[in-house]
Protein backbone atom coordinates (compact mmCIF):
# COMPACT_ATOMS: atom_id res chain seq x y z
CA UNK A 1 0.00 0.00 0.00
CA UNK A 2 1.27 3.46 -0.87
CA UNK A 3 2.25 5.47 2.19
CA UNK A 4 0.06 8.52 2.83
CA UNK A 5 1.81 11.58 4.26
CA UNK A 6 0.08 14.71 5.50
CA UNK A 7 1.68 18.02 6.41
CA UNK A 8 1.47 18.60 10.17
CA UNK A 9 0.86 22.14 11.39
CA UNK A 10 -0.58 23.82 14.44
CA UNK A 11 -1.86 27.08 15.87
CA UNK A 12 1.30 28.57 17.32
CA UNK A 13 -0.43 30.92 19.72
CA UNK A 14 -2.05 27.98 21.48
CA UNK A 15 1.47 27.23 22.71
CA UNK A 16 2.81 30.63 23.75
CA UNK A 17 2.72 34.32 22.82
CA UNK A 18 6.40 34.16 21.82
CA UNK A 19 6.69 32.89 18.24
CA UNK A 20 10.16 31.48 18.96
CA UNK A 21 8.59 29.20 21.57
CA UNK A 22 5.75 28.38 19.18
CA UNK A 23 8.21 27.22 16.53
CA UNK A 24 10.39 25.27 18.97
CA UNK A 25 7.48 23.27 20.35
CA UNK A 26 5.95 22.56 16.94
CA UNK A 27 9.25 21.36 15.55
CA UNK A 28 9.86 19.19 18.63
CA UNK A 29 6.52 17.53 17.88
CA UNK A 30 7.52 16.84 14.28
CA UNK A 31 5.74 19.70 12.51
CA UNK A 32 7.35 21.61 9.66
CA UNK A 33 4.53 24.16 9.39
CA UNK A 34 2.80 26.68 11.63
CA UNK A 35 -0.65 28.25 11.43
CA UNK A 36 -0.40 31.91 12.42
CA UNK A 37 -3.22 33.53 14.38
CA UNK A 38 -1.23 35.82 16.67
CA UNK A 39 2.26 36.44 18.02
CA UNK A 40 3.46 38.66 20.86
CA UNK A 41 -0.23 38.98 21.74
CA UNK A 42 -1.01 40.73 18.43
CA UNK A 43 -3.58 39.29 16.04
CA UNK A 44 -2.31 38.59 12.55
CA UNK A 45 -4.58 41.20 10.91
CA UNK A 46 -3.30 43.86 13.34
CA UNK A 47 0.41 43.30 12.74
CA UNK A 48 2.44 46.05 11.13
CA UNK A 49 5.09 45.48 8.49
CA UNK A 50 7.89 45.38 11.06
CA UNK A 51 6.18 42.63 13.03
CA UNK A 52 5.42 40.65 9.89
CA UNK A 53 9.05 40.97 8.79
CA UNK A 54 10.23 39.74 12.20
CA UNK A 55 7.97 36.72 11.91
CA UNK A 56 9.07 35.98 8.36
CA UNK A 57 12.74 36.19 9.38
CA UNK A 58 12.19 33.87 12.34
CA UNK A 59 10.38 31.30 10.22
CA UNK A 60 13.06 31.44 7.53
CA UNK A 61 15.83 31.06 10.12
CA UNK A 62 14.12 28.05 11.74
CA UNK A 63 13.09 26.56 8.38
CA UNK A 64 9.41 26.38 9.20
CA UNK A 65 6.69 27.31 6.72
CA UNK A 66 3.25 28.85 7.21
CA UNK A 67 0.33 26.54 6.45
CA UNK A 68 -2.34 29.22 6.80
CA UNK A 69 -3.19 32.66 8.11
CA UNK A 70 -5.73 32.00 10.89
CA UNK A 71 -7.60 35.25 10.49
CA UNK A 72 -10.69 36.39 12.43
CA UNK A 73 -12.42 37.51 9.22
CA UNK A 74 -16.14 36.81 9.41
CA UNK A 75 -16.14 36.37 13.18
CA UNK A 76 -18.25 39.51 13.51
CA UNK A 77 -21.94 40.33 13.39
CA UNK A 78 -23.54 39.99 9.98
CA UNK A 79 -25.13 43.42 10.46
CA UNK A 80 -21.82 45.19 9.89
CA UNK A 81 -21.32 46.67 6.42
CA UNK A 82 -19.89 44.40 3.73
CA UNK A 83 -16.84 46.65 3.50
CA UNK A 84 -15.89 46.02 7.14
CA UNK A 85 -14.57 42.52 6.55
CA UNK A 86 -13.46 43.20 2.99
CA UNK A 87 -11.07 45.80 4.39
CA UNK A 88 -9.83 43.44 7.11
CA UNK A 89 -9.33 40.68 4.54
CA UNK A 90 -6.97 42.98 2.68
CA UNK A 91 -4.77 43.00 5.79
CA UNK A 92 -4.94 39.21 6.00
CA UNK A 93 -3.90 38.98 2.35
CA UNK A 94 -0.99 41.30 3.09
CA UNK A 95 0.06 39.02 5.94
CA UNK A 96 -0.26 35.95 3.74
CA UNK A 97 2.04 37.51 1.17
CA UNK A 98 4.57 38.53 3.82
CA UNK A 99 4.61 35.01 5.26
CA UNK A 100 4.42 33.17 1.93
CA UNK A 101 1.09 31.42 2.52
CA UNK A 102 -1.82 30.81 0.16
CA UNK A 103 -4.51 29.89 2.70
CA UNK A 104 -6.54 32.28 4.88
CA UNK A 105 -9.02 30.91 7.39
CA UNK A 106 -12.34 32.78 7.63
CA UNK A 107 -15.83 32.47 9.17
CA UNK A 108 -19.41 33.17 8.06
CA UNK A 109 -20.70 35.72 10.56
CA UNK A 110 -22.54 35.77 13.86
CA UNK A 111 -26.25 36.55 13.74
CA UNK A 112 -27.44 36.47 17.36
CA UNK A 113 -30.95 35.24 18.10
CA UNK A 114 -32.30 35.73 14.58
CA UNK A 115 -33.44 32.66 12.62
CA UNK A 116 -30.54 31.53 10.37
CA UNK A 117 -32.68 31.75 7.24
CA UNK A 118 -33.30 35.43 7.91
CA UNK A 119 -29.61 36.28 7.48
CA UNK A 120 -28.78 33.86 4.68
CA UNK A 121 -28.78 36.39 1.85
CA UNK A 122 -26.67 38.83 3.87
CA UNK A 123 -24.17 36.07 4.63
CA UNK A 124 -23.92 34.94 1.00
CA UNK A 125 -23.44 38.55 -0.15
CA UNK A 126 -20.56 39.01 2.29
CA UNK A 127 -18.95 35.67 1.51
CA UNK A 128 -19.14 36.44 -2.21
CA UNK A 129 -17.44 39.78 -1.62
CA UNK A 130 -14.66 38.06 0.33
CA UNK A 131 -14.26 35.43 -2.39
CA UNK A 132 -13.99 38.18 -5.00
CA UNK A 133 -11.01 39.60 -3.09
CA UNK A 134 -9.43 36.16 -2.79
CA UNK A 135 -9.83 35.44 -6.50
CA UNK A 136 -8.29 38.77 -7.40
CA UNK A 137 -5.38 38.36 -4.98
CA UNK A 138 -4.63 34.69 -5.69
CA UNK A 139 -5.35 33.30 -2.22
CA UNK A 140 -7.72 30.58 -1.02
CA UNK A 141 -10.21 31.19 1.78
CA UNK A 142 -10.86 28.31 4.17
CA UNK A 143 -14.27 28.48 5.81
CA UNK A 144 -14.19 27.06 9.34
CA UNK A 145 -17.46 25.68 10.76
CA UNK A 146 -17.30 27.67 14.01
CA UNK A 147 -20.28 27.28 16.33
CA UNK A 148 -22.84 30.12 16.38
CA UNK A 149 -21.93 31.45 12.93
CA UNK A 150 -24.21 30.90 9.92
CA UNK A 151 -22.03 28.09 8.57
CA UNK A 152 -21.94 25.93 11.69
CA UNK A 153 -23.79 22.90 10.28
CA UNK A 154 -22.87 20.81 7.23
CA UNK A 155 -25.97 21.88 5.29
CA UNK A 156 -25.29 25.58 5.79
CA UNK A 157 -21.59 25.20 5.04
CA UNK A 158 -22.53 23.48 1.79
CA UNK A 159 -25.05 26.22 1.04
CA UNK A 160 -22.32 28.84 1.38
CA UNK A 161 -19.79 26.99 -0.75
CA UNK A 162 -22.23 26.12 -3.52
CA UNK A 163 -23.99 29.50 -3.54
CA UNK A 164 -20.76 31.48 -3.73
CA UNK A 165 -19.35 29.01 -6.23
CA UNK A 166 -15.78 30.26 -6.10
CA UNK A 167 -12.57 28.26 -6.56
CA UNK A 168 -11.14 30.58 -3.91
CA UNK A 169 -13.54 29.41 -1.18
CA UNK A 170 -13.00 25.96 0.35
CA UNK A 171 -13.79 24.06 3.56
CA UNK A 172 -11.65 23.83 6.68
CA UNK A 173 -13.11 20.83 8.54
CA UNK A 174 -13.33 21.03 12.34
CA UNK A 175 -14.89 17.94 13.94
CA UNK A 176 -15.09 19.44 17.44
CA UNK A 177 -17.07 22.45 16.29
CA UNK A 178 -19.60 20.20 14.58
CA UNK A 179 -20.01 18.15 17.75
CA UNK A 180 -20.64 21.32 19.73
CA UNK A 181 -23.68 22.18 17.58
CA UNK A 182 -25.18 18.71 17.84
CA UNK A 183 -23.86 17.26 14.58
CA UNK A 184 -22.42 13.78 14.10
CA UNK A 185 -19.52 14.95 11.94
CA UNK A 186 -18.72 11.94 9.79
CA UNK A 187 -22.26 10.61 9.44
CA UNK A 188 -23.93 13.94 8.74
CA UNK A 189 -21.23 15.99 7.09
CA UNK A 190 -18.37 14.14 5.47
CA UNK A 191 -20.00 13.01 2.22
CA UNK A 192 -21.57 16.44 1.68
CA UNK A 193 -18.43 18.45 2.30
CA UNK A 194 -15.62 16.17 1.13
CA UNK A 195 -15.65 17.56 -2.44
CA UNK A 196 -14.81 20.98 -0.97
CA UNK A 197 -12.63 19.89 1.97
CA UNK A 198 -9.22 21.53 1.61
CA UNK A 199 -7.81 21.66 5.15
CA UNK A 200 -8.16 19.62 8.35
CA UNK A 201 -8.23 21.32 11.75
CA UNK A 202 -7.61 18.86 14.55
CA UNK A 203 -9.58 18.86 17.76
CA UNK A 204 -12.31 16.69 19.24
CA UNK A 205 -15.23 17.23 21.64
CA UNK A 206 -17.74 15.37 23.79
CA UNK A 207 -21.35 15.55 22.64
CA UNK A 208 -22.74 15.40 26.18
CA UNK A 209 -20.84 18.40 27.54
CA UNK A 210 -19.28 20.14 24.50
CA UNK A 211 -15.93 19.87 26.30
CA UNK A 212 -12.97 19.83 23.92
CA UNK A 213 -10.77 16.72 24.05
CA UNK A 214 -7.63 15.47 22.30
CA UNK A 215 -8.19 13.84 18.91
CA UNK A 216 -9.87 10.46 19.13
CA UNK A 217 -11.09 10.95 22.69
CA UNK A 218 -14.41 12.61 21.89
CA UNK A 219 -17.40 12.16 19.62
CA UNK A 220 -15.95 13.86 16.54
CA UNK A 221 -15.39 10.69 14.52
CA UNK A 222 -11.72 11.60 14.05
CA UNK A 223 -10.63 8.04 13.31
CA UNK A 224 -13.32 7.54 10.68
CA UNK A 225 -12.59 10.93 9.17
CA UNK A 226 -8.84 10.39 8.95
CA UNK A 227 -9.30 6.96 7.40
CA UNK A 228 -11.82 8.26 4.88
CA UNK A 229 -9.53 11.13 3.93
CA UNK A 230 -6.68 8.65 3.52
CA UNK A 231 -8.82 6.52 1.22
CA UNK A 232 -9.94 9.59 -0.73
CA UNK A 233 -6.35 10.56 -1.44
CA UNK A 234 -6.15 13.61 0.82
CA UNK A 235 -2.57 14.87 1.11
CA UNK A 236 -3.06 18.31 2.64
CA UNK A 237 -2.54 19.90 6.03
CA UNK A 238 -3.58 18.65 9.45
CA UNK A 239 -3.43 21.59 11.83
CA UNK A 240 -3.55 21.08 15.59
CA UNK A 241 -5.93 23.48 17.36
CA UNK A 242 -6.29 21.75 20.74
CA UNK A 243 -8.17 24.31 22.91
CA UNK A 244 -7.33 22.12 25.90
CA UNK A 245 -6.80 24.85 28.51
CA UNK A 246 -9.39 27.36 27.38
CA UNK A 247 -11.33 28.91 24.51
CA UNK A 248 -12.42 32.49 23.94
CA UNK A 249 -13.82 34.74 21.26
CA UNK A 250 -10.86 34.87 18.92
CA UNK A 251 -9.28 31.52 19.67
CA UNK A 252 -8.05 29.24 22.41
CA UNK A 253 -5.03 28.23 24.45
CA UNK A 254 -3.36 24.99 25.48
CA UNK A 255 0.23 25.71 26.55
CA UNK A 256 3.25 23.60 25.55
CA UNK A 257 2.44 20.55 27.70
CA UNK A 258 -1.21 20.24 26.68
CA UNK A 259 -0.29 20.94 23.07
CA UNK A 260 2.04 17.96 23.27
CA UNK A 261 -0.80 15.83 24.66
CA UNK A 262 -2.92 16.86 21.67
CA UNK A 263 -0.16 16.10 19.18
CA UNK A 264 0.46 12.64 20.63
CA UNK A 265 -3.26 11.86 20.63
CA UNK A 266 -3.50 12.78 16.94
CA UNK A 267 -0.41 10.68 16.24
CA UNK A 268 -2.23 7.67 17.70
CA UNK A 269 -5.12 8.32 15.29
CA UNK A 270 -2.89 8.72 12.25
CA UNK A 271 -0.70 5.75 13.22
CA UNK A 272 -3.78 3.52 13.40
CA UNK A 273 -4.87 4.80 10.00
CA UNK A 274 -1.44 4.26 8.47
CA UNK A 275 -0.98 7.99 7.80
CA UNK A 276 2.34 9.68 8.49
CA UNK A 277 2.73 13.38 9.27
CA UNK A 278 5.69 15.62 8.65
Amino acid sequence: MTQTTWKLSGFGDEIDDDPAVQVAVLQALGANHIEVRSAWGVNIVEMDDTQLARLAALFADKEIRVSAIASPIGKVDVGLPVEHEVERLARAVHAARALNSTYIRIFSFYYGEAPPESVRDAVITRMRALADVAEREGVVLLHENEKDIYGDTPDRVLDIIESVGSPALKVAWDSANFVQVGVKPFEEGYAKLRPHLEYLQVKDALAATSAVTPAGEGDGDLQLTVEALRDDGYVGFASLEPHLTGAFGLGGFSGPAAFGVAARAFARVTDKAGVTTA
